[in-house]
């Protein structure tokens, strides 16, 4: 039986992009300690609906760790990051310390401008995909499995490129803004395979030009990015992307 904890929760109040925002405070009595942060969420904005108060607004949707969108800055860090590999609908009261201070705020960019106090709005990383993060086939009788011959080496980094969850936590943590491990993960899953190749050259330039036009940040190198990552992406993928950009330019 986890014991309970009680702790003062600030948590950020924006009306929109334009409005200057504050934090508001309150202390939450007996929580249990398996609550999962999002859950002690939801007894908030009981507790605030009931006082006739606006609930606080966060996003979410799995609560699975697979889709990205619990997109929280907890106590100065992207998803709360007291373990490695977890998103913030992964993170459990238990991990905090009974009279602890949580500070919960949105993530703070320029390419993710705030909706309403700590949802953001992501679909700069949808415009980026548009942009190249796709491979063109011919429709038709689909090719068997094994008709094109990938080294398993390869497979097996593709998949871990692909299983990047476009939270935003690597631009939330990079002192730049800059959005190239979420790039870098997308354009990798398909440089490695060669049903991706055809595309590469214009896939890299169209992806990292709409980077550019949205506003993000260039990579310094400081490797926030791959720190606070909850699916454990590589910056080794920013290098590819990088040699990518570069063939591609002297291609020209």
């Amino acid at each position: 039986m986890e014991k309970n904890i009680s702790f003062k929760l600030r948590y950020w109040r924006q009306n929109g992009p334009k409005d200057k925002g504050h934090f508001d405070e309150r202390e939450m009595k007996d929580i249990p300690g398996d609550t999962s942060f999002l859950e002690m969420l939801d007894i908030l904005n009981e507790q605030l609906v009931e006082e006739g108060k606006e609930p606080f607004v966060f996003d979410h949707d799995c609560r699975e760790g697979i889709c990205g969108m619990c997109s929280l800055y907890i106590n100065g860090t992207p998803h709360g990051k007291t373990e490695r590999g977890a998103t913030t609908c992964q993170l459990y009261m238990r991990k905090f310390k009974d009279g602890d201070t949580i500070t919960v705020e949105p993530w703070r960019s320029a390419g993710f401008p705030v909706i309403k106090d700590c949802m953001v709005d992501r679909t700069a990383f949808d415009k980026i995909m548009q942009a190249g993060g796709y491979v063109t086939v011919r429709t038709g009788q689909p090719q068997d499995a094994n008709a094109i011959l990938i080294p398993k080496q390869n497979a097996d980094e593709a998949m871990d490129c692909a299983s990047c969850i476009g939270c935003g936590a690597c631009v939330a943590a990079c002192k730049n803004g800059s959005a190239m491990l979420f790039v870098s993960s997308k354009v990798s899953q398909l440089a490695l395979l060669p049903q991706g190749r055809p595309e590469a050259a214009r896939r890299a330039k169209a992806m990292i030009a709409k980077m550019d036009e949205l506003g993000f940040g260039n990579c310094t190198n400081t490797r926030a990015c791959e720190a606070v990552c909850p699916k454990c992406e590589s910056i080794a993928n920013i290098a590819r992307l990088n040699r990518e950009f570069i063939k591609a330019k002297l291609n020209d």
